[in-house]
């Protein structure tokens, strides 16, 4: 089912101008348009250097959100493609007034023409789409094409926290880490929510609800 568009998006958009960057989406060629720097000043977007946690397909923004409510000495970044639902994200940072979040209207692919080279601390992927058919494989946030991207992004030691509810993708997941060389620090296949650092997202709460379970991966590049 297609999604209805929301109303006056562009206008609503060009009012939070200042907490977000949009990508130029006029190369359809993902691989061509990721060369092309665009390097973000997230320091002088938030008038310090204090660590960047970028969160892939922040979706409504809730879990962003109450991260940098949480750990304001923290600076997030969060990243998704789909404009018509990053507008909530963006409209509740506004009005929230949370200083210590920016996004990237963007896909994953091209994250690194807006981050210089090892500028990130850690990276969260939360219940990103599992892609199940095998031909999608490619598509799946944790493919190793991607993992290449997230290892230039991150700093050296930095890490990787995923949260899934489908046991395969986690599955997969957990064998691309290891393919690529990162280090598994923990595989949790019944995960509770019981770290300080860490809040509920939407489909988390909804998944538990079902009777569900959470899988949680966290590695070290």
């Amino acid at each position: 089912m297609r999604m209805h568009k929301k109303g006056r998006l562009e206008e609503r958009i060009a009012a939070c101008s200042d907490i977000v960057k949009v990508a130029d989406l006029s190369d359809k060629n993902m691989k061509n348009a990721a060369l092309t720097p665009e390097y973000v000043p997230f320091n002088d977007i938030f008038g310090n250097n204090n660590p960047i946690y970028l969160e892939i397909g922040c979706g409504k923004g809730k879990f962003v959100c109450e991260m940098a409510k949480k750990l304001p000495d923290i600076n997030f970044v969060a990243c998704e493609k789909i404009s018509n639902v990053l507008i909530e994200a963006l409209e509740r940072a506004k009005t929230e007034e949370i200083k210590n979040v920016y996004f990237l209207n963007c896909a994953a692919e091209v994250l690194g023409k807006y981050f210089t080279q090892g500028s990130v601390e850690r990276i969260y992927l939360n219940f990103s789409n599992p892609l199940p058919k095998e031909g999608y494989k490619k598509q799946r946030l944790t493919h190793p094409r991607f993992l290449s991207i997230y290892g230039g992004l991150l700093k050296k030691g930095g890490l990787i926290l995923q949260k899934t509810d489908d046991e395969d993708f986690y599955k997969f997941s957990v064998e691309s880490y290891k393919e690529a060389g990162f280090e598994v620090l923990s595989a949790c296949e019944n995960y509770l929510l019981g770290e300080k650092e860490d809040v509920e997202t939407e489909h988390e709460r909804r998944f538990k609800d079902m009777g569900k379970r959470i899988f949680r991966v966290v590695v070290r590049v």
